[in-house]
């Protein structure tokens, strides 16, 4: 199918102040100090961008030190993947608690880097793919779907398979960053990369976003978006994640009820160096009567149950870097 050619599907009012997804990094007084420095500012996209690319060499060497730096300079960041990992796997002693948080980082830093490859290199990744007769469900007779998926291993690698597997265009909805300059980063180096899907940038400040989706669905097309992390001020369901209340955004739901069409979960972990395995799980069809609150929630509710087997499936793929309960 064809669709938008430009890589992001118009840029979207910026978030307000303090509008930043809630289980995202805290920024506070240190991200103000550091400006593009901190760890959520513009210097370390681009760094790793060129780490991955042009200056692979030096990235190979130096990716020991710098995974020690952050294991070390983060603090918030150690403390928040050991609570919410603690909920997910039990409790522990102290020294397997350092070594969850630093297979994380581990994970997490492999991931940015084979995300910078996969968008700006033509090297090769093998991507296997588990669940293809619910992918099969989910589109039968050219109807469309809504991929959804969190934060968990690298999304990413998958951004691109259904145009691959049956030339359907794919509309990814993706947060804005927390720093503007690293948000034009992201944008510049997307419109590169713009054949077979288009990038939108959601910032909870422009409702035609929902329009559009909608008639993409309308016309076959895919819709991709992570829906674990709720903005502030959007509309939300309470879920239930390891037993614990876990809010999340209505908005899957009620787009893939709308349009008619399945919610499809969706999770890519890494396997090895350039080895992904893309995992659909079952479809979930919204019902289109009955109280709209009720059977949102319930559609949200088997998702998030797929995000839990996929997290106790990669764990340390597990990307929250915010504790999530208290």
């Amino acid at each position: 199918m064809s669709g938008p050619e430009s890589s992001t599907g118009g840029r979207e009012p910026r978030r307000p102040p303090g509008d930043e997804p809630r289980h995202a990094p805290r920024r506070g007084l240190l991200a103000r100090l550091l400006g593009r420095f901190h760890i959520t500012g513009a210097f370390w996209f681009r760094a790793h961008a060129w780490g991955s690319t042009d200056g692979r060499w030096l990235m190979d060497a130096l990716r020991p030190l710098v995974n020690v730096l952050f294991f070390f300079a983060l603090r918030s960041i150690r403390r928040a993947i050991a609570h919410n990992l603690r909920v997910a796997l039990g409790p522990c002693g102290w020294w397997r608690r350092q070594l969850r948080i630093w297979r994380t980082f581990h994970a997490f830093g492999w991931s940015q880097t084979e995300r910078y490859e996969r968008l700006l290199t033509d090297v090769e990744f093998e991507v296997e793919v588990e669940g293809m007769e619910a992918w099969l469900k989910a589109t039968a007779g050219g109807r469309g779907a809504v991929l959804v998926t969190g934060h968990v291993g690298n999304w990413e690698m998958a951004s691109k398979l259904p145009d691959k597997m049956e030339n359907r265009h794919v509309h990814v909805v993706r947060e804005e960053e927390l720093d503007p300059k690293a948000q034009e980063f992201v944008e510049e180096r997307l419109k590169r990369v713009s054949e077979g899907y288009t990038t939108h940038f959601a910032s909870g400040m422009d409702p035609r976003l929902g329009l559009r989706l909608r008639e993409a669905l309308e016309r076959g097309e895919i819709v991709a978006l992570q829906g674990d992390r709720p903005r502030r001020g959007g509309s939300t369901v309470t879920t239930r994640l390891f037993g614990q209340p876990f809010e999340v955004p209505a908005g899957p739901a009620a787009l893939a009820r709308q349009a008619g069409v399945a919610l499809l979960p969706a999770y890519v972990f890494r396997l090895g160096q350039r080895h992904y395995l893309l995992r659909f799980g079952e479809p979930v069809e919204v019902a289109r009567d009955g109280d709209r609150r009720v059977v949102v929630a319930e559609a949200a509710q088997k998702v998030v149950g797929e995000l839990e087997r996929a997290i106790l499936y990669r764990p340390h793929q597990w990307f929250a870097f915010r504790e999530l309960w208290p």
